[in-house]
């Protein structure tokens, strides 16, 4: 590892320190958009600007800004969700997962002596299911180019799961099949970062947890509780897959976004006025995608009463972000995809692009992210 990477995990500050000299931005104070997402080549961190929420371009020519083989423990990430605490610091939130490290392994004997990809398919027995992982890597920053990282293993944790198998057996955690799609919000109300992910028990349906991260965003202070899930089925067990959840809170209502593979697999809505639900569906909610997608991740448009819902169309050869636009969370607008000629949303130097989020930061931010990244 070189010195250049060594230096984007050290820890530049404690919480108490930088909350001192660090000014707190607001809305009023924001002049851009930064996009993170990762790519399937290379299973790796990538960003991009925008500085009116259309026209984007990624930062070092779609080039890794954090290679996933040097910060996860699958040598690989996915799913990055990026979000600024109250304290102004970025967290940044990630599947430790590789889904081609066994073919890239193959094809790449160098790799096997470096990295030490996998010689199977998937971590894991094949009880555990597709793409099987059991971790997530976290990171946080105050000026998003040196960053502090943590690898969270679920594996060994003790705590209840609330979930049973086919015999009513509880699960253990070290039954878990897949840890995937952490996103990041604050709950005002516990006054702790707050993250919630997707999880899978061997291979049976997945279901939405949540948990409170310490002020370093390195280690989980509460047990993983389920956050939202599928109706139960006459043997007590979830009905069908939930996934990807993404909250947003505007004015004293939260909004989840999730994936629901109630049939096809597509983004539902509902609301709470608690971060922890209970969340209620919104029967009326249609984003007027007809192929199935995931990773819904909702915005706000700078300066407007106007929020975008982004999504992932995988069957997309390439890969493409669709975006509907909404006002009330009620009625929402088509836009189409990226550089479709019937859709604002353009791209200047990147595509193939998974699972994105976007969040707000101000000119001074933007401009520093793109000297450096020259």
């Amino acid at each position: 590892m070189s010195n250049k990477t060594l230096l984007i995990f050290t820890v530049i500050c404690t919480l108490t320190a930088c909350t001192k000299s660090i000014k707190i931005p607001t809305e009023s104070d924001m002049g851009a958009y930064l996009m993170v997402y990762h790519k399937d080549a290379d299973h790796s961190l990538h960003m991009a600007l925008s500085y009116d929420g259309y026209k984007w371009s990624a930062l070092r020519n779609d080039s890794p800004i954090i290679c996933g083989d040097t910060i996860a423990t699958q040598h690989g990430i996915r799913d990055p969700h990026i979000f600024r605490g109250p304290d102004g610091a970025f967290y940044l939130a990630m599947t430790d997962l590789h889904i081609f490290a066994q073919s890239r392994m193959a094809n790449n004997p160098h790799f096997s002596k470096i990295s030490e990809y996998r010689e199977t398919q998937w971590e894991r027995d094949e009880m555990y299911g597709w793409g099987n992982n059991h971790a997530l890597v976290l990171l946080k920053s105050f000026d998003l180019i040196n960053w502090s990282r943590a690898n969270i293993d679920f594996i060994n944790l003790t705590s209840p799961t609330g979930l049973v198998d086919e015999n009513g057996n509880e699960y253990k955690w070290s039954d878990a099949g897949c840890i995937w799609a952490p996103e990041i919000v604050y709950d005002s109300v516990a006054e702790h970062i707050m993250i919630h992910f997707t999880v899978r028990m061997h291979n049976d349906m997945c279901q939405i947890y949540y948990a409170y991260v310490n002020n370093d965003f390195n280690k989980l202070i509460s047990e993983p509780k389920i956050l939202f899930q599928s109706p139960l089925n006459e043997k007590g067990m979830p009905a069908y897959t939930v996934i990807d959840s993404d909250i947003i809170k505007v004015g004293d209502s939260y909004h989840l976004f999730v994936v629901s593979h109630e049939g096809a697999a597509r983004p539902k809505h509902a609301t709470s006025k608690n971060i922890t639900g209970p969340y209620v569906f919104d029967d009326n909610y249609y984003d007027g995608e007809r192929e199935i997608h995931e990773a819904p991740n909702c915005w706000k448009r700078i300066g407007e009463d106007k929020w975008i819902l982004m999504y992932d169309n995988y069957h997309r050869r390439p890969s493409n972000f669709g975006f509907v636009e909404t006002s009330d969370f009620i009625s929402y607008k088509p836009l189409g995809y990226f550089d479709e000629d019937t859709c604002p949303m353009s791209r200047t130097n990147f595509e193939a692009q998974k699972h994105g989020a976007v969040t707000q930061i101000t000119i001074s931010e933007a401009k520093k992210l793109e000297e450096y990244y020259k």
